[in-house]
């Protein structure tokens, strides 16, 4: 027969196992957050250099040209393809709108008739008709772990153009 004290430890040792293992499973979720990411490749990129400048937009956000996006980089333009990475996202339903900033002004250049005057780009590579393309245009789903999405910049002169 075992002493008292034995079996008290082994039901403390059982225990504490027990809670260990429902703290890891109640930060799972966390950490799978946590390490959501969305990788985004730019193509098209101009070879006269500046900024690529993008924003991820929710439904919310998107068609608010005030609004903050959910999450925004600045990267120095590499002609051809430039790569951007987002980390930290919270999966969901979102769009990218991004723009080439050959000038680094931290502005889009417009001609007087509201036509952009940098390459830009949108999710899904959306085309603009006289406006920004609408959400559901756009709109992609994020999911847990990494994400991936390609957009290819354009001009407003080859927009018109195709018309």
């Amino acid at each position: 027969m075992k002493p008292v004290w034995q079996a008290e430890r082994q039901v403390f040792a059982s225990l504490g196992l027990f809670c260990a293992l429902v703290g890891l499973l109640s930060l799972a979720p966390a950490q799978a957050q946590s390490a959501t990411s969305l990788v985004i490749h730019v193509a098209n990129v101009d070879a006269k250099g500046g900024m690529i400048r993008l924003g991820l937009y929710d439904a919310a956000g998107y068609s608010d040209d005030k609004t903050e996006p959910v999450a925004a980089a600045d990267v120095k333009a590499q002609a051809g393809e430039t790569v951007v990475v987002l980390r930290d996202l919270k999966p969901g339903i979102y769009a990218i709108q991004a723009y080439q900033d050959v000038n680094a002004n931290d502005k889009m250049d417009v001609t007087w008739f509201g036509y952009p005057l940098e390459p830009f780009g949108f999710s899904r590579d959306a085309k603009p008709r006289f406006r920004k393309p609408r959400f559901k245009q756009v709109e992609f789903a994020v999911q847990p772990g990494e994400n991936s999405q390609t957009l290819h910049l354009q001009h407003s002169v080859s927009l018109l153009a195709a018309e």
